[in-house]
């Protein structure tokens, strides 16, 4: 790679706070949860989130938050009074942006600490559903504590509670599972009306218990079917696949997530919670992340030691980063993006874009990059071909 160093801009700011404990460990799951043994300390945490937001200050002053994603673990087993207390010191902190995109994640099973109607009367106004599967021999197969009677139930209580802004988190490839049963998923997901679907197959990740004891699996011909046929399914209730694994209604894509993907600030606050500010008089773009473990945030917090992490992003990258984000994109790679993000002229990363133009992976359509229907297949494929020493 070659180019020059340009002027940074600074992109939309957003808020992720990490909640992160849960009833119990998923065993395909290697998000930084921790099973809840004794009582929730929930008042000392969000303290502690309050003091870790307020360190964060100096390095966003004047600009405004557009969105807040509360994620875990299960942040549903937070009450709505402790969430609605932590939005209050958000808002004497920072200015929100108007009608921001507040979003809880919960599970069915663990919904049953405060109503959805309380937890929309603090603020939050968008939910995520951890449905997973409405097939109880599925759900009992991945560990999860919920049946399909509760998760039609959390659904039907969102939207009595007056949600009409809620995703429903669906993934398909579970063990044993075959095509009829993956399509009878989604059709049961799509008679609720949902206006946002997460779409995802279950992977074997490293440090899991199902990596280190894999169950039997449909292989990856039987997984593209289950996607393909409900891919369909999902378009003809006029949802559009704008991201990878994600599915919304015209107008009602996730703005949080949106913000990763078109290469955004973020701010990360709670256990183990990662961040990436731009601090344009500098021309630095910073990556942090918080201590990993919910004692040792705590611990932490009490002595002002936040950071496991803290660092500069390199040149080569921020180009990698970039693309890497932005090619989960359906809508492709916004090309004026690129130089205010990174600070880096286009050049930096035309030979790249050339490489992957001419073998058919990567077109130019009114000035963003989109991925053709070949690189659609090799998604991985072409955002490997922007690591560092690539060229």
């Amino acid at each position: 790679m070659s180019g020059q160093i340009a002027q940074l801009t600074l992109p939309p700011l957003t808020l992720y706070v990490h909640l992160p404990w849960c009833v119990k460990k998923c065993p395909y799951c290697d998000f930084n949860s921790h099973a809840l043994a004794g009582n929730l300390p929930d008042e000392d945490y969000v303290n502690a989130l309050v003091a870790d937001l307020e360190n964060e200050l100096p390095l966003v002053w004047g600009r405004p938050v557009h969105s807040i994603f509360f994620g875990g673990g299960t942040p549903s087993l937070f009450s709505a009074t402790q969430l609605d207390r932590f939005l209050s010191s958000v808002r004497g902190f920072v200015a929100l942006a108007p009608n921001a995109e507040i979003t809880l994640e919960a599970n069915p099973g663990t919904i049953e600490h405060d109503s959805f109607t309380a937890y929309r009367k603090a603020g939050i106004n968008r939910i995520s559903l951890g449905v997973q599967s409405f097939d109880d021999d599925s759900l009992g197969r991945i560990g999860r504590i919920h049946g399909a009677r509760e998760a039609e139930r959390a659904i039907r209580l969102i939207q009595d509670a007056g949600f009409d802004n809620f995703n429903l988190d669906l993934m398909y490839g579970l063990p044993g599972q075959t095509l009829e049963q993956a399509v009878k998923d989604m059709e049961t997901a799509l008679q609720y009306n949902p206006n946002h679907i997460s779409h995802y197959q279950l992977t074997l990740e490293p440090n899991t218990a199902f990596h280190a004891n894999p169950p039997p699996l449909p292989d990856e011909e039987q997984c593209w079917d289950m996607q393909e046929a409900c891919s369909e399914l999902l378009s003809r209730q006029g949802l559009k696949n704008y991201e990878i694994s994600a599915w919304a209604k015209p107008g009602q894509r996730s703005a949080h997530n949106i913000n990763y993907w078109r290469y955004g600030d973020y701010l990360g606050i709670g256990a183990g919670a990662h961040g990436k500010v731009t601090l344009a008089a500098d021309g630095i773009v910073r990556r942090t992340s918080k201590q990993r473990h919910p004692k040792t945030y705590l611990a932490a917090s009490r002595e002002g030691n936040w950071y496991a992490e803290k660092r500069d992003v390199s040149k080569s990258e921020r180009c990698f980063e970039f693309f890497l984000n932005q090619l989960r994109l359906r809508g492709g790679v916004h090309v004026d993006d690129f130089t205010p993000r990174t600070g880096l002229d286009w050049s930096f990363a035309s030979e790249n874009v050339a490489r992957a133009e001419q073998r058919g992976l990567l077109a130019m359509q009114a000035n963003r990059l989109v991925p053709t229907e070949l690189g659609w297949r090799f998604i991985n494929e072409i955002q490997q071909m922007f690591l560092p020493g690539q060229a």
